[in-house]
């Protein structure tokens, strides 16, 4: 059995595995997911974060999609998607997914 998950999902990437029970049954897994380092996602630019902003909305802005969240939370080393707009102020990097390189100075 494969797993499919849509390109947009933060799994869409992640390999699985299968293992077999004792009597025969495959359970297929997702395999660890790995978390990229927030330095080599190509920065598109920065948000800084307003009073009661929501991160649905801020994803919604910036990549068209809010559900896309977890990119803001793997680009800012957020491992909570609330801590991202709990304080005021705060800048958030709005990066290209993994392995999509950016333009300098476009």
């Amino acid at each position: 059995m494969n797993v499919i998950f849509p390109p947009t999902s933060r799994y869409a990437l992640t390999p699985t595995a299968t293992l077999v029970r004792a009597d025969g049954t495959p359970v297929t897994y997702l395999k660890r997911r790995f978390v990229p380092a927030p330095e080599n996602l190509a920065l598109l630019q920065w948000h800084q974060v307003v009073q009661n902003e929501r991160l649905d909305n801020i994803t919604a802005q910036y990549l068209g999609d809010p559900e896309q969240f977890w990119r803001l939370c793997d680009a800012n080393r957020a491992l909570r998607p609330e801590e991202l707009t709990e304080t005021i102020g705060k800048q958030l990097r709005i990066t290209l997914p993994e392995g999509i390189p950016g333009v300098p100075h476009a």
